[in-house]
């Protein structure tokens, strides 16, 4: 078991546990002690299944500092795929399980003292004893499992309190000193940052995904070329995996390296200024497109963003497709119809998160050569109901794996045709991934890198990003819309810096956190 070296064969603390509860006389006070160690069983096992769950879902070990804070959007997101009724009994059949596990240890140990000779009780004792003396010495035979446990989610506890009240500290120290920085070069640019879900470098380097990807990028590129754009490649390291999509968006967007719910309700609660600020100071208005979002968004609110819009303010007359609120082709549609075409000749900057490659990635819907016939969404309601009920696909993990693939595919689609329409030497769109997928997907161990294509009609809005002569550009960025497979990204917190560098000559330093270096 890699990622649990300390579990041992042999509990010392339950050979120890049977020992003394076959000493302690019948009573109250004998079933109050079983019913706390029954209780203490329960939540050893709920850690087990949890950083089980978190593993594959996030690739990071389960943190119980951490996960408190995250317990909302896990919730939502599990309504989101399986609808609340399922939701509600899973979360009913945990508890359940793990009450009756903690009731049948509680009546295991209370069993364990009946009967047993006093003399047989000392020996089994001393054999606890033994036991936790063994547990000292390095061997996989015999060691202390419970303790070992909780000590590491109280190591975790605080070496994750330490890391936040350090990246407090750094904004503190920073956020006077470091100031919004107008990008002048973009001044009468519509720069559009689109965050494809899930969108990570194993969809090209693994070979499961990418004899479907690599050559959607290829095609990409030549749509491109013959639209007169021109398009610039590279790879970013995301601060997450699986999930957290927020955590990714303010990395990029602040310059700092946000990789925790607490250091990102931080960051919300500091004057740190981002790329919305720039682009604010340089003229352009600031819009945030979110059709994941459901309900009122406080955090926009704290971001700055000039408006937002989500889910149930686009518009939207089709059909919601499982967790996707609405397809990544209508969200493009009403941002170009909406947003741009009435700038009134304002430049724009938007966040635009693109969810048609969020899991459970079922249903998924072909791109519709006609746009004009999009409108309100209702042409969509021809795909309500179709498709697998998720419940029934996750059973696969190989048909699910194909799912991710074939989203990811459309996503590209559908971004390509926006672009082939819409962009000019008048607009930075940056594609980019917000995170790899889980590891149910990626497999384990594989790189946080997500994929980032910057295009434009341009080319010398581009050139910045590849470098050369003097000017130094983002590391493995080529021309092309191909990234290199085996060269590792600079961090997502790189992205805002390197803009003030190529676009707000002369550079002004900001500060990068020194925790972008720090795994926490």
């Amino acid at each position: 078991m890699p990622h649990y070296p300390w579990i041992p064969w042999i509990s010392a603390e339950a050979v120890l546990l049977c020992g003394l509860f076959a000493l302690l006389p019948d009573g109250a006070g004998k079933r109050l002690c079983a019913a706390v160690v029954g209780g203490l069983y329960g939540m050893l096992v709920f850690f087990a299944l949890s950083d089980l769950v978190v593993r594959e879902s996030l690739g990071r070990p389960f943190n119980l500092y951490l996960e408190l804070g995250v317990a909302g959007p896990v919730f939502d997101q599990m309504h989101g795929n399986l609808g609340i009724p399922l939701s509600l009994a899973l979360v009913a059949l945990v508890l359940a399980t793990l009450l009756g596990l903690a009731t049948c240890v509680s009546r295991l140990l209370l069993r364990t003292g009946s009967g047993v000779p006093r003399r047989a009780a000392m020996t089994l004792t001393a054999l606890g004893v033994v036991t936790l003396g063994i547990s000292l010495i390095p061997q996989p035979f015999v060691g202390l499992s419970a303790a070992r446990t909780a000590a590491h989610q109280v190591r975790l506890a605080i070496d994750t309190h330490q890391s936040t009240a350090s990246f407090r500290q750094h904004l503190e120290d920073n956020s006077a000193a470091v100031q919004s920085t107008p990008l002048a070069g973009l001044g009468e640019t519509d720069v559009i940052l689109g965050f494809i879900e899930s969108y990570g470098i194993s969809a090209v380097a693994d070979t499961r995904y990418g004899p479907l990807i690599r050559p959607r990028l290829t095609q990409m590129e030549q749509t491109l070329a013959d639209a007169g754009l021109h398009i610039v490649t590279g790879r970013l390291r995301s601060p997450v995996q699986g999930g957290q999509s927020w955590l990714a968006h303010t990395t990029l967007l602040s310059g700092q390296w946000i990789d925790t719910q607490l250091d990102y309700d931080i960051f919300l609660a500091s004057d740190y200024p981002t790329l919305i600020d720039d682009l604010g100071a340089t003229g352009h208005d600031t819009i945030a497109v979110m059709p994941a979002i459901t309900s009122d968004w406080p955090e926009g609110r704290a971001f700055g963003y000039n408006r937002i819009y989500h889910s149930t303010t686009m518009d939207y007359r089709g059909p919601a497709l499982n967790w996707v609120t609405m397809p990544d082709q209508y969200t493009w549609s009403w941002f170009q119809r909406q947003i741009r075409e009435r700038a009134d000749h304002t430049p724009v900057f938007a966040e635009v998160a693109l969810i048609s490659s969020h899991a459970p990635w079922v249903p998924i819907l072909p791109v519709l050569d006609d746009w004009d016939s999009i409108g309100n969404g209702e042409i969509f309601n021809r795909w309500e109901g179709v498709g697998e009920a998720p419940a029934s696909l996750w059973r696969d993990p190989e048909r699910v794996r194909d799912h991710y693939a074939r989203s990811l595919d459309y996503a590209l689609n559908v971004a390509t045709e926006y672009a082939k329409r819409h962009v000019d030497n008048k607009t930075l769109l940056v594609l980019t991934g917000d995170h790899q997928a889980a590891p149910l997907i990626t497999g384990d161990d594989a790189s946080r890198d997500v994929i980032v294509h910057v295009i434009s009609a341009d080319p010398n809005m581009l050139a910045p990003f590849v470098g050369g002569g003097d000017q130094e550009g983002l590391r493995g960025f080529r021309w092309g819309a191909h990234p290199h497979s085996d060269q590792q990204g600079p961090s997502m917190a790189s992205f805002r810096p390197f803009l003030h560098q190529a676009f707000s000559p002369p550079r002004i330093p900001v500060k990068i956190s020194a925790s972008d270096t720090i795994e926490k």
